[in-house]
């Protein structure tokens, strides 16, 4: 029989491990809160990966957990995620608690109701400490608004966290949280994901409830964990895709990501959508992580080679359009438009000029690509790519707001609204395809900067799956030991 957790050491407990605590009564929901809760006053003023912490009410449904265990009967099972800390992105409402949208153009209200994530997450038990930080409305790869301070990247201070996840990563590549659940539609679990050193899943479209949406036409954007092991993620995302039976075999994630994976055709690429308008060349380091995965996944005994994919050369404009589709519809004050950042302002009147027509039309151009890309993709088991082209960037590389140092933006292309979204598709040029096939992507961090994990910077590489292969990426990250 284990010896119960040390208190002190919650934190760093895998989430399989503190469920387990947590439901034979080990430690208590109010302990474990109560010490998640501390770590955040101690560490988010230098991290920024909260923008809302609620503390009196995390502890009073932390108190309530451990009357309905105190008061269960033997036969009477808990719920699955019973007293487990999270936090959500503040672009999810949880009832009562004000969702920013990382605005400060936007009138700060409570939500009077869960949205469809934090109600499946909550429903499961699990307690929320807060709201985490994003950039306005979710549109970029980093998380940095004119409401708080910037997320940083836990493992360098100067780095960013990524986006638009990027509090949540941040939250949980810290040990402020066990994990999180994040949303990805460009690649916003992956992106911070990969900066963080954590394992980032998103899931196909359709296997998340999303909830009703008016801001996504093309179907972009699922809810999908972050968490440090594939273990993890497979039990959240029993959680948030409704599950008991999750999987082709009927088995729940959780139960699916403990058998290895068969032998895998695995297609490597380099190709991008985004090259043909935004020519880049990837670091050496998102080279390095890539030959780290390559290594990892053939010592496994899968088949690895390259692969050459061709993107049509339209994609850039068709998934801008129908990524920034939402932000033109956004309810704002006509006097707070000014409150609104450059890019965020830019897009959205570009948004509101453009016709209903244009936006049919790149609609339907995006469901020719999908039809044309998973063709191609068909040829392997899954396609292997890095997860960024560059290591995880200052903040204020992307908005030009910092002060360069020759190698990234100076102060004068501040509010250069289209070079920030170029520096955008340069840093993530192989994640927002995955969102317009509907595919499952996962990022996994095989390779640290500085040799080993934990020390410099991580990197990662992604893998992108076949409709309904979710639980084969969380097999295969448990395979490569995460």
């Amino acid at each position: 029989m284990s010896a119960p957790p040390r208190l002190a050491d919650i934190h760093r407990l895998p989430a399989v491990q503190l469920r387990a605590a947590l439901r034979s009564g080990e430690v208590s929901a109010r302990e474990v809160t109560a010490h998640f809760l501390a770590r955040i006053e101690e560490s988010n003023p230098r991290l920024g990966a909260f923008i809302t912490v609620t503390g009196p009410r995390a502890m009073a449904e932390a108190a309530a957990a451990d009357a309905l265990f105190a008061r269960r009967r033997p036969d009477q099972p808990l719920p699955p995620l019973h007293g487990m800390p999270v936090a959500f992105k503040d672009l999810t409402d949880v009832a009562g608690v004000v969702t920013t949208h990382g605005s400060a153009a936007l009138d700060r209200r409570p939500a009077p109701a869960d949205g469809a994530l934090a109600a499946a997450v909550r429903g499961a038990g699990a307690i929320s400490l807060g709201k985490t930080q994003v950039p306005e409305f979710g549109l970029t790869a980093y998380s940095e608004n004119r409401i708080a301070p910037p997320s940083r990247n836990p493992y360098a201070l100067s780095r960013s966290s990524g986006g638009s996840s990027g509090g949540s990563a941040a939250a949980v590549a810290a040990g402020l949280v066990p994990f999180a659940p994040g949303t990805d539609g460009g690649g916003s679990i992956r992106i911070p994901a990969a900066a963080c050193g954590l394992l980032g899943l998103k899931p196909g479209r359709g296997v998340v409830p999303a909830g009703e949406s008016s801001g996504d036409p093309a179907g972009l954007v699922v809810a999908g964990p972050l968490a440090r092991s594939a273990a993890d993620a497979a039990l959240l995302l029993d959680v948030l895709a409704h599950t008991g039976p999750g999987t082709p075999d009927g088995a729940g994630y959780l139960e699916a990501v403990s058998r290895a994976p068969a032998s895998l055709r695995i297609g490597v690429s380099l190709d991008s959508p985004w090259g043909g308008i935004f020519p880049f060349t990837p670091d050496p380091e998102a080279l390095d992580a890539l030959d780290a995965g390559v290594r990892l996944l053939t010592g496994a005994g899968h088949h690895v080679a390259e692969a050459e994919i061709r993107y049509d050369n339209r994609y850039p404009d068709a998934f801008t359009t129908a990524w920034t589709a939402g932000v033109g519809a956004a309810r704002i004050a006509p006097h707070r438009e000014a409150l609104l950042t450059p890019l965020t302002r830019t897009f959205r009147r570009r948004a509101q000029q453009r016709s209903a027509a244009k936006l049919n039309e790149c609609l339907a151009f995006l469901r020719q690509f999908e039809r044309d890309t998973l063709a191609q993709y068909s040829a392997w088991d899954l396609v292997l790519t890095p997860a960024l082209a560059q290591t995880p960037r200052p903040v204020g590389w992307f908005t030009g707001s910092g002060h360069g140092d020759g190698r990234w933006p100076s102060p004068e292309w501040a509010g250069d609204a289209d070079g920030d979204y170029r520096r955008q598709c340069e840093f993530a040029p192989w994640s927002s395809m995955v969102n317009v096939c509907g595919l499952p992507a996962i990022s996994i961090p095989v390779h640290w900067t500085g040799g080993s994990p934990g020390a410099g910077l991580p990197m990662g590489i992604q893998l992108i799956g076949r409709p309904g292969s979710e639980a084969l990426l969380l097999q295969v990250a448990a395979q490569l030991g995460f």
